[in-house]
């Protein structure tokens, strides 16, 4: 019998972890072909359809905290419940409980005209009686920060940036800067209000809300124009003659609330404590039905679960669909989730969260260990037939409330929604059902049933483990 001297064993036995964790994670022919006949089935069905249906035509719009939060968990935990999820579940998110109750604006000089405007998020109320003030304007954010702070003393500012359509979305990085980041630097400077153009890329009348962020400023009040308002404010500016605008905003805080959020699951057959999460967040913006942002969110992971939940037998880890509480005012139910759950996210095998709409899922990326880059690759080929494209090269964040969770270290994939349109209707009273297209919003289903079904089966894991991505972009 050959023996091995101690320190010769020593040197050895670290091995076998090493090559377990390198070990490349792969999926087996039989399951492609079974995810194969998933994503086609899920081109059939309309539950995701009825969902987003039923949640905008019973309960309406969802504001964190506001009236028809709780009938909104309320009306989720039935609805998994009677979709036969094995295990439905609820877990507390606290946070500020702010209040819309009337916003009014308008120019009283040099011409009179009506504002059609809307409040932000976490804006404070204008004084009893309303607020009249002179408007300054700024192109951009930059223009504003570059501002002399004696020129904006008890003024309104008011920024114009504008954003522009494009299939990635990616001018809302312009838009959502101005809007969260606009009002604390006017209250830094001096101003006594904050006004925007809506960060939007519609030309319609309506204005589009959102969140801002006062921290470490005094709050003021705060509140975007609608395009074709904001057009006229920029005119009367360039003309030279000083215009005034007169607020009034009735919102604010009223201490804090908690929500939670709904969970639920399918039980896995072979790993049932690993997990594969997907969801969308419950709550929404108040002037529309928060059709596409995000009620299409839950359903797609709802319908892609049902779609799965019809197999002979459940895939060997669980499938998990979350309903996020309050990600509109600051990602609260996500960041909930990972605080919660950091610990064990090594449970979390991969995750992705739908919210940018309905419309079709144009592009697949990933953030996962190097040794499970193959495995991505075989679910993006069976997604390939819906038009998804792969591109190894981008990271995936999971999603707004997962990105979350994706920083604790849970791996993560993103399916990229074509947001062309989403940013017409976004936060505004035309998010509203009859802005979805049933067969798009089928095919984000297949996509999403394919992919969970595939990373719950696949022999291996994805790199999921406390502070995985802790680096992912330096």
């Amino acid at each position: 019998m050959l023996r091995l001297r101690p320190l010769a064993l020593a040197l050895l036995l670290p091995c076998a972890p090493v090559l377990a964790a390198n070990k490349p994670t792969a999926i087996a022919a039989a399951d492609l072909e079974t995810a194969a006949h998933l994503r086609d089935q899920a081109l059939q069905d309309d539950t995701a359809y009825d969902f987003v249906a039923g949640i905008t035509t019973e309960i309406g719009a969802r504001l964190a905290g506001g009236p028809n939060d709780e009938k909104a968990r309320e009306w989720t935990i039935a609805k998994f419940h009677a979709l036969g999820f094995d295990k439905v579940w609820t877990e507390p998110v606290t946070y500020p409980k702010w209040v819309r109750r009337s916003e009014h604006g308008e120019i009283l000089a040099p011409y009179a005209q009506p504002l059609a405007l809307v409040a932000l998020g976490y804006s404070a109320a204008t004084p009893a009686g309303g607020l009249e003030a002179e408007v300054v304007g700024f192109p951009t954010l930059d223009a504003l920060k570059a501002a002399d702070p004696a020129t904006l003393q008890g003024k309104i500012v008011f920024v114009g940036a504008r954003m522009q359509a494009y299939r990635d979305g990616h001018d809302y990085g312009i838009g959502s800067a101005v809007r969260t980041g606009g009002p604390a630097i006017a209250s830094h400077k001096g101003a006594a209000a904050f006004l925007l153009r809506s960060a939007g890329t519609d030309s319609n009348r309506l204005p589009h809300t959102g969140v801002t962020n006062f921290t470490g400023a005094t709050p003021i009040p705060a509140a975007a124009l609608s395009a074709p308002d904001a057009d006229l404010l920029e005119r009367m500016l360039a003309s030279g003659k000083p215009v005034t605008i007169r607020l009034a905003l009735d919102c604010g805080i009223e201490g804090q609330y908690t929500g939670a959020n709904v969970i639920a699951e399918l039980r896995g057959s072979k790993k049932p404590d690993e997990y594969f999460v997907m969801g969308g967040h419950l709550d929404s913006w108040d002037p529309g039905t928060g059709a596409i942002d995000d009620a299409a969110g839950v359903a797609i992971a709802t319908g892609a679960a049902k779609v799965i939940a019809g197999l002979p037998k459940r895939p060997a880890r669980s499938i998990r669909v979350v309903a996020f509480a309050n990600e509109e005012s600051g990602l609260f139910g996500g960041k909930s989730y990972a605080e919660t759950h950091k610990a064990t996210i090594g449970k979390a095998v991969l995750g992705s969260e739908s919210d940018a709409g309905a419309d079709r899922i144009w592009k697949i990326t990933a953030s996962v260990k190097p040794a499970a880059r193959d495995a991505i690759a075989q679910i993006a080929a069976v997604l390939q037939p819906l038009g998804i494209e792969y591109d190894a090269k981008e990271p995936g964040n999971g999603g707004s409330d997962l990105s979350a969770v994706h920083a604790v270290g849970m791996a993560a994939v993103s399916l990229h929604q074509d947001a062309t349109r989403y940013f017409d209707w976004h936060h505004t009273a035309n998010d509203t059902l009859d802005k979805i297209d049933p067969q798009q919003l089928r095919q984000n289903v297949a996509a999403y049933a394919v992919t969970a079904y595939l990373a719950a089966q696949a022999d291996g894991d994805f790199g999921s483990k406390p502070g995985a991505w802790a680096n992912e972009h330096e």
